[in-house]
């Protein structure tokens, strides 16, 4: 009952008109900034922190979470539309949604993305009210041992990923994973192929390899195709660009499966959206009746990495307002907000400043329905861009490719990089490489080392710290499930043709 009552409080705060202006500002920008590859949720709350702090802390806090969940909205539409991610969590979306899109499907795919952040940013909210204390305890409990079993975990589902060749898919991960040490040490302080250049200290960027292996590659693996003008085809009526009934259904697992997985994940401080959307992608193709389906356009291979990627969002707020610790580079900034306030987040923030916490909850629920609104009328307009032929789309889509890497870091070396992994991505369609272990690797290695490093570091060189603590134990067992898994469907499968052959 005092949980209902200061929600009611919160929504009083959320409704007053200059925090409902504000909440729909930061939404709105964030679907700008999500559709934009390169530019980021925690860059923009970084330009905007001068503004912010100079408004109520309750307006400001309202304005910049909806900036970092309205983001995840937008990230989905460049993905499904022209295979260019706009961070790492979107690369998995890349999949299936470009694939739908290939088929006709853009629309759908579209919506259903919409929908499944608007249920994940629901039910990340939810918990986020219900949950939050005791799940930032449990989270306090994973140390350096947990987290490499955990990335651990995340690299495991490249046995998903990997198509036709396991062998391919285990090659185009350790590519991401020697990439991943690339930079300076932090550790050592020693340079790792850096090759002498200066603007390589700080290692190969998410962006500039994403975009390169799945946007430049795309179209230059398309440039060949001139016996079509147009490079999709898009379904006319209204009907046939909005998600169906069977879409829905085809999705309802996926929905509840990347919103638990993605708020749990996104708990736990630098675990990440990355790791969410490959686990919850992972999880339903594991499950799923038609896993081999997957990467070819099915419904819920948009549904589940979408969902987690919006759930995170509660997830990621909840060690900053319950501890005070942020868990992403944005909650990071949203923490020196709070300080430059005067405030500090943590357990006796709820308590002592109800209105902020309870506002700041409230106005998500209102802000994910205003981003169901804004984002589902404007799928039929966005599915029209596909209707342009190829000599309009693919400069177009080279344009926002190079533009998107440029804006990061504004270094040129990053346009010559896109452009050699473009080159990388078109060869590695040529020989049947799958691209997306190449990202996994590239996003969870560097994590994984730091985890091992900091295990070692705390057992004096025992590597044992990394399998005897009972929590990184249990992961670690549920990675080898899922590494050994694809065997015993192999030795299942050959069983039965041997008893067929016999019979």
């Amino acid at each position: 009952m005092e949980m209902l009552t200061n929600l009611m409080q919160g929504f009083a705060v959320a409704l007053e008109p200059m925090n409902l202006l504000w909440c729909f500002i930061g939404v709105f920008l964030g679907t700008i900034v999500g559709i934009l590859p390169g530019l980021g949720p925690s860059a923009t709350v970084a330009l905007l922190l001068p503004l912010a702090t100079q408004m109520n802390p309750t307006a400001g806090i309202i304005m910049m979470s909806g900036i970092y969940y309205g983001a995840k909205y937008g990230g989905s539409t460049t993905s499904i539309l022209l295979n260019v991610p706009g961070e790492s969590a979107s690369v998995v979306t890349c999949l299936d949604g470009f694939e739908m899109a290939r088929n006709g499907r853009a629309g759908p795919a579209l919506g259903i993305a919409a929908i499944a952040s608007f249920i994940a940013g629901t039910i990340g909210v939810v918990l986020l009210m219900l949950v939050a204390p005791p799940v930032a305890e449990f989270a306090l409990r994973f140390g350096p041992p947990e987290y490499f079993a955990l990335m651990a975990f995340g690299l495991s589902m490249v046995v998903l990923l990997a198509g036709k060749s396991m062998l391919k898919a285990l090659l185009s991960m350790f590519v991401g994973l020697w990439l991943a040490t690339v930079g300076i040490d932090m550790f050592t302080d020693t340079e790792r192929y850096t090759f002498d250049q200066i603007e390589l200290f700080d290692g190969v960027q998410f962006v500039v390899v994403a975009i390169g292996t799945f946007a430049i590659g795309e179209v230059l693996a398309n440039l060949g195709n001139n016996d079509k003008q147009q490079m999709f085809k898009v379904p006319k009526g209204l009907r046939n660009l909005m998600p169906n009934w069977q879409d829905i259904k085809d999705s309802r697992f996926a929905f509840l499966n990347g919103s638990l997985v993605g708020f749990f994940v996104g708990v736990l401080p630098g675990a990440g959206s990355t790791i969410a959307s490959f686990v919850s992608y992972g999880i339903e193709k594991a499950v799923s009746k038609r896993p081999e389906k997957f990467g070819t356009g099915v419904v819920e291979g948009v549904a589940a990495p979408e969902a987690a990627n919006n759930s995170e969002t509660g997830g990621a707020l909840v060690p900053l307002m319950t501890l005070g610790i942020p868990g992403s580079a944005t909650t990071a900034i949203l923490l020196a907000a709070f300080i430059l306030w005067g405030l500090r987040p943590g357990p006796l923030l709820i308590q002592d400043h109800p209105e902020i916490f309870w506002g700041l909850v409230a106005s998500m629920y209102i802000g994910n329905i205003m981003l169901l609104i804004l984002n589902l009328p404007l799928v039929p307009a966005f599915a029209q861009i596909l209707k342009l032929p190829g000599y309009v789309l693919y400069p177009m889509i080279m344009g926002i490719s190079i533009i998107g890497v440029y804006s990061v870091d504004q270094r040129l070396l990053d346009t010559w990089l896109v452009a050699f992994f473009g080159l990388l991505g078109y060869l590695m369609r040529k020989v049947d490489y799958p691209a997306a272990p190449l990202i996994l690797g590239l996003v969870l290695g560097d994590l994984m080392e730091n985890a091992v490093r900091q295990s070692l570091m705390m057992s004096q060189g025992d590597i044992s710290i990394l399998y005897t603590r009972p929590l990184a134990l249990v992961i670690l067992v549920m990675t080898a499930a899922v590494l050994i898994g694809p065997l015993f469907r192999q030795v299942a499968a050959w069983r039965t043709k041997v008893a067929d052959q016999e019979a």
